[in-house]
């Protein structure tokens, strides 16, 4: 009898415990631009802030943390990689890559930002860290060889490192005017609640 209550105990305290790891909030790392940062926006109308309020209504416990800096490129954002992922014993469970929209506005070379995001792409595979990676768009006035080059070179990087692709971050907010900030480049809170509603799904199927 002894026997029988000391082995329930034990099931119980490892079902205990089980549910505890469980219970354990996954962390998502929004690496961006002012796209993730929030320019022009209330705190609560952010990327970040939507993105872990849609996921809680998912039913996935995460935290996720705005790495967004407004101007960066993917040169930038390959430079401070080290100092967004922190401490490498509590690396996040997924990294949202966002950049490039200003390599494009700024008219840099296709070739210099693929290389970027291909770095980081490789250093978060290097050390195991899930990524997501955010497909931009270049804007038409650059001319149709730009724009072949540079939106080629997302789904090149996706295929290359098997990571989820979400063709274009601003997918039906681009180009919508109540949808987007007086500048006509950065989405307003409506543009937001859009871009989570659309990408939320993916990033519920990559944290899995």
């Amino acid at each position: 009898m002894r026997a029988l209550v000391f082995n329930l105990a034990v099931v119980l305290g490892l079902a205990v415990s089980g549910a505890g790891a469980q219970a354990q909030p996954k962390t998502v790392l929004a690496l961006g631009d002012s796209l993730t940062h929030g320019y022009g926006l209330d705190e609560p109308e952010i990327f970040p802030v939507r993105l872990q309020q849609a996921l809680a209504g998912a039913g996935v416990e995460a935290r996720v943390v705005n790495a967004g800096v407004s101007g960066d490129t993917s040169a930038g954002g390959l430079a401070r990689l080290d100092w967004a992922l922190g401490d490498p014993a509590a690396a996040p469970d997924l990294v949202i890559v966002e950049l490039g929209a200003n390599d494009a506005l700024r008219g840099l070379d296709p070739a210099s930002t693929e290389a970027n995001l291909d770095r980081i792409l490789a250093v978060l595979k290097e050390r195991g860290i899930p990524a997501l990676l955010a497909g931009m768009k270049a804007p038409p006035n650059l001319g149709a060889d730009y724009v072949a080059r540079f939106d080629a070179l997302y789904p090149r990087l996706a295929e290359k490192h098997g990571v989820p692709f979400y063709p274009f971050f601003l997918d039906g907010v681009a180009a919508q005017p109540a949808l987007n900030q007086a500048d006509g480049m950065h989405p307003n809170g409506a543009g937001v609640a859009i871009i989570v509603e659309r990408i939320t799904p993916l990033v519920v199927r990559a944290l899995q």
